[in-house]
Protein backbone atom coordinates (compact mmCIF):
# COMPACT_ATOMS: atom_id res chain seq x y z
CA UNK A 1 0.00 0.00 0.00
CA UNK A 2 2.93 2.39 0.84
CA UNK A 3 4.60 1.56 -2.47
CA UNK A 4 1.45 2.53 -4.37
CA UNK A 5 1.54 5.90 -2.61
CA UNK A 6 5.10 6.50 -3.75
CA UNK A 7 6.79 6.01 -0.36
CA UNK A 8 10.21 4.39 -0.11
CA UNK A 9 10.38 1.79 2.68
CA UNK A 10 13.64 0.26 3.97
CA UNK A 11 13.75 -3.35 5.13
CA UNK A 12 13.68 -3.88 8.94
CA UNK A 13 17.38 -4.92 9.27
CA UNK A 14 18.46 -1.75 7.53
CA UNK A 15 16.30 0.34 9.86
CA UNK A 16 17.93 -1.29 12.92
CA UNK A 17 21.40 -0.70 11.51
CA UNK A 18 20.59 2.94 10.82
CA UNK A 19 19.35 3.36 14.40
CA UNK A 20 22.57 1.94 15.80
CA UNK A 21 24.64 4.28 13.65
CA UNK A 22 22.64 7.27 14.85
CA UNK A 23 23.01 6.12 18.48
CA UNK A 24 26.77 5.68 18.18
CA UNK A 25 27.10 9.05 16.48
CA UNK A 26 25.08 10.73 19.25
CA UNK A 27 27.18 9.03 21.93
CA UNK A 28 30.38 10.16 20.24
CA UNK A 29 29.06 13.70 19.99
CA UNK A 30 28.10 13.70 23.67
CA UNK A 31 31.49 12.32 24.66
CA UNK A 32 33.24 14.98 22.61
CA UNK A 33 31.08 17.66 24.19
CA UNK A 34 31.83 16.35 27.71
CA UNK A 35 35.55 16.22 26.95
CA UNK A 36 35.45 19.76 25.61
CA UNK A 37 33.58 20.95 28.71
CA UNK A 38 36.06 19.18 30.98
CA UNK A 39 38.99 20.68 29.09
CA UNK A 40 37.44 24.12 29.33
CA UNK A 41 36.83 23.68 33.06
CA UNK A 42 40.40 22.43 33.54
CA UNK A 43 41.68 25.42 31.60
CA UNK A 44 39.63 27.75 33.81
CA UNK A 45 40.99 26.09 36.95
CA UNK A 46 44.54 26.42 35.61
CA UNK A 47 43.94 30.09 34.94
CA UNK A 48 42.59 30.57 38.48
CA UNK A 49 45.56 28.70 39.96
CA UNK A 50 47.99 30.80 37.91
CA UNK A 51 46.29 33.94 39.15
CA UNK A 52 46.44 32.72 42.73
CA UNK A 53 50.13 31.83 42.32
CA UNK A 54 50.82 35.37 41.20
CA UNK A 55 48.87 36.74 44.17
CA UNK A 56 50.78 34.46 46.58
CA UNK A 57 54.11 35.58 45.14
CA UNK A 58 53.08 39.20 45.51
CA UNK A 59 51.91 38.68 49.12
CA UNK A 60 55.11 36.84 50.04
CA UNK A 61 57.15 39.62 48.43
CA UNK A 62 55.30 42.17 50.58
CA UNK A 63 55.85 40.00 53.66
CA UNK A 64 59.56 39.90 52.87
CA UNK A 65 59.71 43.66 52.48
CA UNK A 66 59.91 43.95 56.27
CA UNK A 67 63.37 42.44 56.11
CA UNK A 68 64.69 45.62 54.56
CA UNK A 69 66.17 46.79 57.84
CA UNK A 70 68.38 43.70 58.00
CA UNK A 71 69.44 44.31 54.40
CA UNK A 72 70.35 47.92 55.23
CA UNK A 73 72.45 46.68 58.13
CA UNK A 74 74.27 44.28 55.83
CA UNK A 75 74.81 47.13 53.33
CA UNK A 76 76.42 49.17 56.08
CA UNK A 77 78.86 46.38 56.86
CA UNK A 78 79.68 45.94 53.17
CA UNK A 79 80.19 49.67 52.80
CA UNK A 80 82.57 49.70 55.74
CA UNK A 81 84.55 46.86 54.20
CA UNK A 82 84.73 48.74 50.88
CA UNK A 83 86.23 51.78 52.55
CA UNK A 84 83.34 54.24 52.83
CA UNK A 85 84.12 57.44 54.72
CA UNK A 86 83.19 57.45 58.41
CA UNK A 87 81.07 60.62 57.98
CA UNK A 88 79.03 58.99 55.22
CA UNK A 89 78.66 55.87 57.33
CA UNK A 90 77.40 57.94 60.29
CA UNK A 91 74.83 59.62 58.02
CA UNK A 92 73.56 56.19 56.86
CA UNK A 93 73.30 54.98 60.44
CA UNK A 94 71.42 58.14 61.43
CA UNK A 95 68.94 57.68 58.57
CA UNK A 96 68.39 54.08 59.61
CA UNK A 97 67.83 55.12 63.26
CA UNK A 98 65.32 57.79 62.18
CA UNK A 99 63.44 55.17 60.19
CA UNK A 100 63.22 52.96 63.28
CA UNK A 101 61.98 55.82 65.45
CA UNK A 102 59.27 56.82 63.03
CA UNK A 103 57.63 53.37 63.15
CA UNK A 104 55.45 51.88 60.45
CA UNK A 105 53.88 54.30 58.01
CA UNK A 106 53.59 58.06 57.82
CA UNK A 107 51.17 60.25 59.70
CA UNK A 108 47.59 59.51 58.69
CA UNK A 109 48.42 56.09 57.25
CA UNK A 110 45.95 53.24 57.90
CA UNK A 111 47.16 50.44 60.18
CA UNK A 112 46.93 47.37 57.98
CA UNK A 113 47.98 44.99 60.80
CA UNK A 114 45.48 45.34 63.66
CA UNK A 115 46.23 43.45 66.86
CA UNK A 116 45.53 39.77 66.43
CA UNK A 117 43.77 37.51 68.90
CA UNK A 118 47.19 36.28 69.99
CA UNK A 119 48.18 39.78 71.15
CA UNK A 120 44.77 40.94 72.34
CA UNK A 121 44.41 41.02 76.14
CA UNK A 122 40.70 41.87 76.16
CA UNK A 123 39.88 38.30 77.15
CA UNK A 124 41.75 38.80 80.46
CA UNK A 125 39.75 41.85 81.48
CA UNK A 126 37.31 41.30 84.33
CA UNK A 127 38.96 38.01 85.36
CA UNK A 128 40.60 37.89 88.77
CA UNK A 129 43.68 35.71 88.47
CA UNK A 130 47.12 35.99 89.99
CA UNK A 131 49.78 37.17 87.58
CA UNK A 132 51.80 33.96 87.70
CA UNK A 133 48.65 31.95 86.87
CA UNK A 134 47.64 33.98 83.80
CA UNK A 135 49.50 31.61 81.52
CA UNK A 136 47.52 28.65 82.92
CA UNK A 137 44.15 30.09 81.92
CA UNK A 138 44.92 32.53 79.10
CA UNK A 139 44.22 30.05 76.31
CA UNK A 140 40.81 29.12 77.68
CA UNK A 141 39.77 32.77 78.07
CA UNK A 142 41.14 33.63 74.62
CA UNK A 143 39.08 30.85 73.06
CA UNK A 144 35.93 32.15 74.75
CA UNK A 145 36.69 35.67 73.57
CA UNK A 146 37.16 34.52 69.98
CA UNK A 147 33.77 32.81 69.93
CA UNK A 148 32.04 35.75 71.60
CA UNK A 149 33.63 38.29 69.25
CA UNK A 150 32.68 36.15 66.27
CA UNK A 151 29.03 36.46 67.35
CA UNK A 152 29.38 40.22 67.76
CA UNK A 153 31.00 40.74 64.37
CA UNK A 154 28.64 38.53 62.38
CA UNK A 155 26.26 40.43 60.15
CA UNK A 156 26.16 42.81 57.19
CA UNK A 157 27.53 45.71 59.22
CA UNK A 158 30.66 43.82 60.28
CA UNK A 159 33.91 45.41 59.17
CA UNK A 160 36.26 43.33 57.09
CA UNK A 161 39.55 42.97 58.94
CA UNK A 162 42.67 43.89 57.03
CA UNK A 163 45.27 41.16 56.88
CA UNK A 164 49.01 41.28 57.21
CA UNK A 165 51.05 40.24 54.13
CA UNK A 166 51.77 36.86 55.76
CA UNK A 167 48.10 36.25 56.46
CA UNK A 168 47.22 37.37 52.93
CA UNK A 169 49.74 34.91 51.46
CA UNK A 170 48.25 32.10 53.56
CA UNK A 171 44.75 33.06 52.45
CA UNK A 172 45.83 32.82 48.82
CA UNK A 173 47.29 29.35 49.41
CA UNK A 174 44.01 28.21 50.94
CA UNK A 175 42.18 29.57 47.90
CA UNK A 176 44.56 27.75 45.57
CA UNK A 177 43.94 24.47 47.37
CA UNK A 178 40.14 24.64 47.30
CA UNK A 179 40.24 25.64 43.60
CA UNK A 180 42.60 22.77 42.85
CA UNK A 181 40.21 20.35 44.58
CA UNK A 182 37.05 21.88 43.08
CA UNK A 183 35.68 22.60 46.57
CA UNK A 184 35.43 26.38 46.45
CA UNK A 185 31.85 26.33 47.80
CA UNK A 186 32.53 23.97 50.72
CA UNK A 187 32.84 26.29 53.73
CA UNK A 188 33.92 23.50 56.09
CA UNK A 189 36.81 22.41 53.85
CA UNK A 190 37.93 26.03 53.66
CA UNK A 191 37.75 26.25 57.47
CA UNK A 192 39.96 23.17 57.84
CA UNK A 193 42.53 24.67 55.45
CA UNK A 194 42.48 27.98 57.31
CA UNK A 195 43.36 26.21 60.57
CA UNK A 196 46.40 24.53 58.99
CA UNK A 197 49.92 25.81 59.35
CA UNK A 198 51.69 27.27 56.31
CA UNK A 199 53.95 24.21 56.21
CA UNK A 200 50.95 21.89 56.01
CA UNK A 201 49.43 23.97 53.23
CA UNK A 202 52.69 23.80 51.27
CA UNK A 203 52.83 20.03 51.76
CA UNK A 204 49.33 19.60 50.36
CA UNK A 205 50.01 21.95 47.46
CA UNK A 206 53.03 19.87 46.46
CA UNK A 207 51.27 16.53 46.89
CA UNK A 208 48.66 14.87 44.71
CA UNK A 209 46.22 14.47 47.59
CA UNK A 210 42.58 15.32 46.85
CA UNK A 211 39.73 14.77 49.36
CA UNK A 212 37.24 12.15 48.21
CA UNK A 213 34.17 14.14 47.18
CA UNK A 214 32.05 11.05 46.54
CA UNK A 215 32.61 9.04 49.73
CA UNK A 216 29.25 7.76 50.93
CA UNK A 217 30.26 7.72 54.61
CA UNK A 218 32.31 10.84 55.26
CA UNK A 219 32.22 14.38 53.79
CA UNK A 220 35.37 15.89 52.18
CA UNK A 221 36.05 18.08 55.23
CA UNK A 222 36.25 15.10 57.57
CA UNK A 223 38.44 13.19 55.11
CA UNK A 224 40.76 16.20 54.90
CA UNK A 225 40.93 16.58 58.69
CA UNK A 226 41.80 12.89 59.02
CA UNK A 227 44.55 13.23 56.39
CA UNK A 228 46.08 16.16 58.26
CA UNK A 229 46.02 14.25 61.55
CA UNK A 230 47.79 11.35 59.84
CA UNK A 231 50.47 13.76 58.59
CA UNK A 232 51.12 15.04 62.11
CA UNK A 233 51.09 11.58 63.66
CA UNK A 234 53.90 10.40 61.39
CA UNK A 235 56.28 12.27 63.70
CA UNK A 236 54.89 10.77 66.92
CA UNK A 237 55.60 7.48 68.71
CA UNK A 238 52.22 5.96 67.87
CA UNK A 239 49.16 5.25 69.96
CA UNK A 240 49.84 1.58 70.80
CA UNK A 241 51.86 0.15 73.71
CA UNK A 242 55.21 1.92 74.09
CA UNK A 243 57.66 0.99 76.85
CA UNK A 244 60.06 3.37 78.59
CA UNK A 245 62.95 2.67 76.21
CA UNK A 246 60.85 3.10 73.06
CA UNK A 247 59.52 6.45 74.35
CA UNK A 248 63.03 7.60 75.32
CA UNK A 249 64.49 6.50 71.98
CA UNK A 250 61.80 8.37 70.06
CA UNK A 251 62.32 11.54 72.07
CA UNK A 252 66.01 11.69 71.18
CA UNK A 253 65.68 10.12 67.68
CA UNK A 254 67.98 7.16 68.44
CA UNK A 255 68.66 4.20 66.16
CA UNK A 256 68.30 0.48 66.86
CA UNK A 257 71.89 0.11 68.07
CA UNK A 258 71.07 2.37 71.02
CA UNK A 259 67.90 0.37 71.62
CA UNK A 260 69.90 -2.82 72.06
CA UNK A 261 72.29 -1.12 74.48
CA UNK A 262 69.50 0.36 76.61
CA UNK A 263 67.61 -2.93 76.87
CA UNK A 264 70.68 -4.64 78.29
CA UNK A 265 70.87 -2.28 81.28
CA UNK A 266 69.83 -3.04 84.85
CA UNK A 267 67.15 -1.08 86.69
CA UNK A 268 69.72 1.12 88.47
CA UNK A 269 71.70 1.92 85.33
CA UNK A 270 68.68 2.47 83.08
CA UNK A 271 67.01 4.81 85.57
CA UNK A 272 70.26 6.80 85.82
CA UNK A 273 70.58 7.09 82.02
CA UNK A 274 66.94 8.10 81.53
CA UNK A 275 67.26 10.73 84.27
CA UNK A 276 70.50 12.43 83.21
CA UNK A 277 70.74 12.02 79.43
CA UNK A 278 69.97 15.29 77.63
CA UNK A 279 71.38 14.64 74.16
CA UNK A 280 74.55 16.68 74.68
CA UNK A 281 76.78 13.73 75.57
CA UNK A 282 77.44 10.31 74.14
CA UNK A 283 75.04 7.66 75.38
CA UNK A 284 77.83 5.12 75.82
CA UNK A 285 79.74 7.47 78.13
CA UNK A 286 76.69 7.91 80.35
CA UNK A 287 76.15 4.15 80.47
CA UNK A 288 79.73 3.62 81.66
CA UNK A 289 79.22 6.38 84.25
CA UNK A 290 76.07 4.69 85.53
CA UNK A 291 77.85 1.34 85.87
CA UNK A 292 80.50 2.64 88.30
CA UNK A 293 78.00 4.35 90.61
CA UNK A 294 77.06 2.23 93.61
CA UNK A 295 73.44 1.37 94.27
CA UNK A 296 71.80 3.49 96.98
CA UNK A 297 69.46 1.94 99.52
CA UNK A 298 67.44 4.92 100.77
CA UNK A 299 64.25 2.95 101.45
CA UNK A 300 62.40 4.36 98.42
CA UNK A 301 60.72 2.50 95.59
CA UNK A 302 62.94 4.20 92.97
CA UNK A 303 66.02 2.44 94.32
CA UNK A 304 64.39 -0.96 94.84
CA UNK A 305 65.69 -4.00 92.92
CA UNK A 306 68.75 -2.25 91.39
CA UNK A 307 69.89 -5.40 89.55
CA UNK A 308 66.50 -6.24 88.00
CA UNK A 309 66.05 -5.99 84.24
CA UNK A 310 65.65 -2.27 83.65
CA UNK A 311 62.79 -1.99 81.19
CA UNK A 312 60.64 -4.51 83.08
CA UNK A 313 61.23 -2.84 86.46
CA UNK A 314 60.29 0.60 85.11
CA UNK A 315 57.17 -0.83 83.49
CA UNK A 316 56.08 -2.27 86.82
CA UNK A 317 56.25 1.18 88.39
CA UNK A 318 53.70 2.52 85.91
CA UNK A 319 51.41 -0.50 86.15
CA UNK A 320 51.44 -0.82 89.96
CA UNK A 321 50.88 2.93 90.45
CA UNK A 322 53.86 3.55 92.72
CA UNK A 323 53.48 7.33 93.01
CA UNK A 324 54.76 9.96 95.44
CA UNK A 325 53.28 8.97 98.84
CA UNK A 326 53.46 12.50 100.26
CA UNK A 327 51.99 14.54 97.39
CA UNK A 328 48.33 15.04 96.54
CA UNK A 329 46.72 13.18 93.64
CA UNK A 330 43.99 14.82 91.54
CA UNK A 331 41.34 13.04 89.46
CA UNK A 332 39.52 15.06 86.79
CA UNK A 333 36.32 14.20 84.95
CA UNK A 334 35.41 11.24 87.18
CA UNK A 335 31.65 11.28 86.56
CA UNK A 336 30.51 8.58 89.04
CA UNK A 337 33.61 8.84 91.29
CA UNK A 338 34.33 5.09 91.17
CA UNK A 339 37.90 5.62 89.92
CA UNK A 340 38.62 8.09 92.73
CA UNK A 341 37.42 5.50 95.25
CA UNK A 342 39.75 2.96 93.65
CA UNK A 343 42.68 5.35 93.93
CA UNK A 344 41.89 6.32 97.52
CA UNK A 345 41.80 2.67 98.61
CA UNK A 346 45.04 1.99 96.76
CA UNK A 347 46.85 4.88 98.43
CA UNK A 348 45.67 3.93 101.89
CA UNK A 349 46.81 0.32 101.36
CA UNK A 350 50.28 1.62 100.45
CA UNK A 351 50.40 3.93 103.48
CA UNK A 352 50.32 7.19 101.51
CA UNK A 353 49.55 10.38 103.40
CA UNK A 354 48.83 12.58 100.36
CA UNK A 355 45.21 13.51 99.71
CA UNK A 356 43.00 12.49 96.80
CA UNK A 357 41.16 15.39 95.13
CA UNK A 358 38.22 13.92 93.23
CA UNK A 359 36.40 16.20 90.77
CA UNK A 360 33.40 16.02 88.47
CA UNK A 361 32.45 18.31 85.62
CA UNK A 362 28.72 18.11 86.43
CA UNK A 363 26.90 19.56 89.43
CA UNK A 364 25.62 17.35 92.25
CA UNK A 365 21.96 17.45 91.17
CA UNK A 366 22.84 16.17 87.70
CA UNK A 367 24.98 13.42 89.22
CA UNK A 368 22.14 12.33 91.48
CA UNK A 369 19.87 12.06 88.48
CA UNK A 370 22.34 9.85 86.59
CA UNK A 371 23.97 7.82 89.37
CA UNK A 372 21.74 6.72 92.22
CA UNK A 373 24.76 5.67 94.29
CA UNK A 374 26.57 9.02 94.04
CA UNK A 375 25.87 10.12 97.63
CA UNK A 376 27.21 6.82 98.92
CA UNK A 377 30.32 7.25 96.74
CA UNK A 378 30.93 10.72 98.14
CA UNK A 379 30.60 9.41 101.71
CA UNK A 380 33.10 6.63 100.95
CA UNK A 381 35.64 9.14 99.61
CA UNK A 382 35.23 11.36 102.65
CA UNK A 383 35.99 8.35 104.87
CA UNK A 384 39.35 8.18 103.08
CA UNK A 385 39.85 11.93 103.78
CA UNK A 386 39.48 12.74 100.09
CA UNK A 387 38.19 16.09 98.84
CA UNK A 388 35.25 16.02 96.41
CA UNK A 389 34.59 19.03 94.15
CA UNK A 390 31.83 19.41 91.57
CA UNK A 391 31.54 21.73 88.54
CA UNK A 392 35.29 21.63 87.94
CA UNK A 393 36.58 22.53 84.48
CA UNK A 394 40.09 21.06 84.28
CA UNK A 395 41.14 23.74 81.78
CA UNK A 396 40.22 26.59 84.16
CA UNK A 397 41.46 25.46 87.57
CA UNK A 398 43.72 28.54 87.76
CA UNK A 399 40.63 30.72 88.32
CA UNK A 400 38.86 28.22 90.59
CA UNK A 401 39.07 29.44 94.19
CA UNK A 402 39.02 25.87 95.52
CA UNK A 403 42.42 25.20 93.89
CA UNK A 404 44.02 28.45 94.99
CA UNK A 405 46.19 26.82 97.67
CA UNK A 406 47.14 23.74 95.62
CA UNK A 407 49.78 25.24 93.34
CA UNK A 408 52.72 22.89 92.93
CA UNK A 409 51.16 20.24 95.18
CA UNK A 410 50.05 17.52 92.73
CA UNK A 411 52.34 14.52 92.54
CA UNK A 412 49.94 12.61 90.30
CA UNK A 413 47.05 13.62 88.02
CA UNK A 414 44.54 11.34 86.29
CA UNK A 415 42.09 12.00 83.46
CA UNK A 416 40.40 8.88 82.12
CA UNK A 417 38.86 8.84 78.64
CA UNK A 418 38.54 12.61 78.15
CA UNK A 419 35.79 13.82 75.87
CA UNK A 420 34.21 17.21 75.16
CA UNK A 421 30.71 15.81 74.74
CA UNK A 422 28.86 14.40 71.75
CA UNK A 423 26.90 16.67 69.42
CA UNK A 424 23.94 15.07 67.69
CA UNK A 425 24.38 14.69 63.95
CA UNK A 426 28.19 14.89 63.93
CA UNK A 427 30.79 12.19 64.43
CA UNK A 428 33.57 13.12 66.86
CA UNK A 429 36.10 13.38 64.02
CA UNK A 430 34.18 16.03 62.08
CA UNK A 431 36.07 19.37 62.08
CA UNK A 432 32.96 21.33 63.09
CA UNK A 433 33.14 19.66 66.53
CA UNK A 434 36.59 18.04 66.72
CA UNK A 435 38.43 21.25 67.62
CA UNK A 436 36.81 21.00 71.08
CA UNK A 437 38.53 17.70 71.78
CA UNK A 438 41.95 18.92 70.65
CA UNK A 439 41.72 22.15 72.62
CA UNK A 440 40.59 20.22 75.70
CA UNK A 441 43.95 18.46 75.81
CA UNK A 442 45.99 21.56 74.95
CA UNK A 443 44.37 23.67 77.66
CA UNK A 444 44.35 20.81 80.20
CA UNK A 445 48.11 20.34 80.08
CA UNK A 446 48.78 24.08 80.06
CA UNK A 447 46.62 24.48 83.20
CA UNK A 448 48.48 21.67 84.98
CA UNK A 449 51.85 23.42 84.69
CA UNK A 450 51.07 25.58 87.72
CA UNK A 451 49.81 22.72 89.89
CA UNK A 452 52.00 19.65 89.20
CA UNK A 453 55.29 19.22 91.05
CA UNK A 454 58.45 18.84 88.95
CA UNK A 455 58.77 15.12 88.35
CA UNK A 456 55.06 14.58 89.02
CA UNK A 457 53.20 12.13 86.81
CA UNK A 458 50.15 12.67 84.64
CA UNK A 459 48.17 9.75 83.22
CA UNK A 460 45.50 10.02 80.55
CA UNK A 461 43.60 6.89 79.56
CA UNK A 462 42.07 6.72 76.07
CA UNK A 463 41.43 4.36 73.20
CA UNK A 464 44.31 4.27 70.72
CA UNK A 465 41.85 4.52 67.83
CA UNK A 466 39.66 7.28 69.27
CA UNK A 467 38.66 9.90 66.69
CA UNK A 468 37.49 12.48 69.24
CA UNK A 469 40.43 12.93 71.60
CA UNK A 470 43.04 11.30 69.40
CA UNK A 471 46.18 9.90 70.98
CA UNK A 472 48.19 12.54 69.09
CA UNK A 473 46.22 15.29 70.84
CA UNK A 474 47.22 13.81 74.20
CA UNK A 475 50.91 13.23 73.45
CA UNK A 476 51.34 16.40 71.38
CA UNK A 477 49.67 18.66 73.97
CA UNK A 478 51.76 17.15 76.75
CA UNK A 479 55.02 17.66 74.87
CA UNK A 480 54.11 21.29 74.06
CA UNK A 481 53.81 21.96 77.79
CA UNK A 482 56.98 20.15 78.93
CA UNK A 483 55.33 16.93 80.06
CA UNK A 484 57.66 14.17 78.86
CA UNK A 485 56.07 11.03 77.42
CA UNK A 486 57.63 8.22 79.47
CA UNK A 487 55.49 5.19 78.58
CA UNK A 488 52.19 3.94 77.13
CA UNK A 489 50.68 1.08 79.14
CA UNK A 490 47.79 -1.17 78.04
CA UNK A 491 44.78 -0.17 80.11
CA UNK A 492 43.96 -3.78 81.11
CA UNK A 493 47.46 -4.17 82.61
CA UNK A 494 46.98 -1.12 84.84
CA UNK A 495 46.36 -1.85 88.51
CA UNK A 496 43.55 0.75 88.68
CA UNK A 497 41.59 -0.35 85.60
CA UNK A 498 38.78 -2.06 87.57
CA UNK A 499 36.27 0.71 88.12
CA UNK A 500 32.76 1.51 86.89
CA UNK A 501 33.26 3.37 83.65
CA UNK A 502 30.50 5.60 82.32
CA UNK A 503 29.66 7.79 79.35
CA UNK A 504 29.69 10.95 81.45
CA UNK A 505 26.48 12.32 79.92
CA UNK A 506 22.71 11.74 80.01
CA UNK A 507 23.07 8.26 78.48
CA UNK A 508 24.18 7.06 81.92
CA UNK A 509 20.60 7.39 83.16
CA UNK A 510 19.64 4.28 81.20
CA UNK A 511 23.03 2.56 80.74
CA UNK A 512 24.54 1.67 84.05
CA UNK A 513 28.35 1.43 84.40
CA UNK A 514 29.71 -2.09 84.49
CA UNK A 515 33.23 -2.70 85.74
CA UNK A 516 33.09 -6.44 85.15
CA UNK A 517 35.54 -7.33 82.38
CA UNK A 518 35.65 -3.61 81.53
CA UNK A 519 32.43 -3.93 79.48
CA UNK A 520 31.13 -0.41 79.90
CA UNK A 521 30.96 0.46 76.20
CA UNK A 522 29.36 -1.35 73.30
CA UNK A 523 31.73 -0.47 70.46
CA UNK A 524 35.11 -0.08 72.16
CA UNK A 525 37.64 -2.92 72.27
CA UNK A 526 39.26 -3.11 75.71
CA UNK A 527 42.59 -4.31 74.29
CA UNK A 528 42.91 -1.02 72.39
CA UNK A 529 42.54 1.11 75.52
CA UNK A 530 45.83 2.65 76.63
CA UNK A 531 47.19 4.71 79.53
CA UNK A 532 49.50 7.48 78.30
CA UNK A 533 52.02 8.30 81.03
CA UNK A 534 53.92 11.59 81.36
CA UNK A 535 56.37 13.20 83.76
CA UNK A 536 56.55 16.97 84.30
CA UNK A 537 60.02 18.27 83.42
CA UNK A 538 59.93 22.10 83.40
CA UNK A 539 62.92 23.74 81.75
CA UNK A 540 62.48 27.05 83.56
CA UNK A 541 62.05 28.90 80.26
CA UNK A 542 58.97 30.97 79.53
CA UNK A 543 56.69 29.17 77.10
CA UNK A 544 54.99 31.00 74.28
CA UNK A 545 51.27 31.58 74.00
CA UNK A 546 49.36 28.31 74.02
CA UNK A 547 48.40 27.33 70.49
CA UNK A 548 44.73 26.43 70.13
CA UNK A 549 42.75 24.99 67.25
CA UNK A 550 40.55 27.73 65.82
CA UNK A 551 36.79 27.05 66.16
CA UNK A 552 34.47 27.43 63.14
CA UNK A 553 32.98 30.88 62.79
CA UNK A 554 29.25 31.50 62.86
CA UNK A 555 29.45 32.16 59.12
CA UNK A 556 31.03 28.74 58.56
CA UNK A 557 28.28 27.08 60.59
CA UNK A 558 25.60 28.80 58.52
CA UNK A 559 27.17 27.49 55.30
CA UNK A 560 27.94 23.98 56.59
CA UNK A 561 26.39 21.21 54.48
CA UNK A 562 27.28 18.24 56.68
CA UNK A 563 25.58 16.37 59.50
CA UNK A 564 22.37 17.97 60.79
CA UNK A 565 22.74 20.89 58.34
CA UNK A 566 22.51 18.64 55.30
CA UNK A 567 18.77 18.98 54.61
CA UNK A 568 18.14 22.36 56.25
CA UNK A 569 17.53 25.62 54.44
CA UNK A 570 16.84 29.24 55.27
CA UNK A 571 15.66 30.07 58.78
CA UNK A 572 16.00 26.50 60.07
CA UNK A 573 19.66 26.35 59.03
CA UNK A 574 20.42 29.73 60.58
CA UNK A 575 18.63 28.80 63.82
CA UNK A 576 20.64 25.58 64.16
CA UNK A 577 23.88 27.48 63.48
CA UNK A 578 23.04 29.98 66.21
CA UNK A 579 22.17 27.20 68.67
CA UNK A 580 25.39 25.31 67.97
CA UNK A 581 27.47 28.46 68.25
CA UNK A 582 25.81 29.32 71.55
CA UNK A 583 26.62 25.83 72.82
CA UNK A 584 30.28 26.30 71.91
CA UNK A 585 30.39 29.57 73.88
CA UNK A 586 28.69 27.89 76.85
CA UNK A 587 31.12 24.98 76.85
CA UNK A 588 34.27 27.09 76.75
CA UNK A 589 32.85 29.11 79.64
CA UNK A 590 33.08 25.99 81.80
CA UNK A 591 29.40 24.97 81.76
CA UNK A 592 28.57 21.34 81.02
CA UNK A 593 26.10 20.68 78.17
CA UNK A 594 24.60 17.27 77.44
Amino acid sequence: RLKRRGAFVLPVPLLVLAGLLVSETSGAVLAMAAAAAEAEESEQVDEQVDGIDAAIAEAEEEAGAGEGDDAEGENLEEALQDGVDEEELEQLEAQLAEGEDEGPGDEGAVDENPPSEEDDDDHLQGVEVEEHLIDAVEGSLRLKRMLSRDEEEDGPSAKKQKLSPEAEAKKMKVQKLVVKWGLQTDATVRHVCETCSVEELDTMLKSSYVPDKFNQWKPPSEMLARYLCDLRERHMPGGAMCDAIAAFKHRFRMDMSKDKLLRSLSHKDLRYVLTYYDGSQELEDLVREAAVIDAVDDNTTATALPDAKGVIALGRFQRLELIDPLADAAVFGDANLTFAINLAKHREALGHVGRVIATTFEDLDTLRERYKEIDESISTLEEYTALVYHCVDCTRIAIDERFKTMQGSFGAVYYNFPHSGAIQGFFDGHPIVNWRHENLMRLFFRALRSFVKPGGCVKVASNMGAVGVRYSYIIGSAMENEFVHVETVPFMEWHLHRYGRSYGDKRDIHRRPDAKNNQSYNAQAAERDMVYCFAYAPSGDMLGTQHIRMPPTLKTLKHCRDGPFKNLQGTARERLAQQLHHRFVTEVSGTHVG
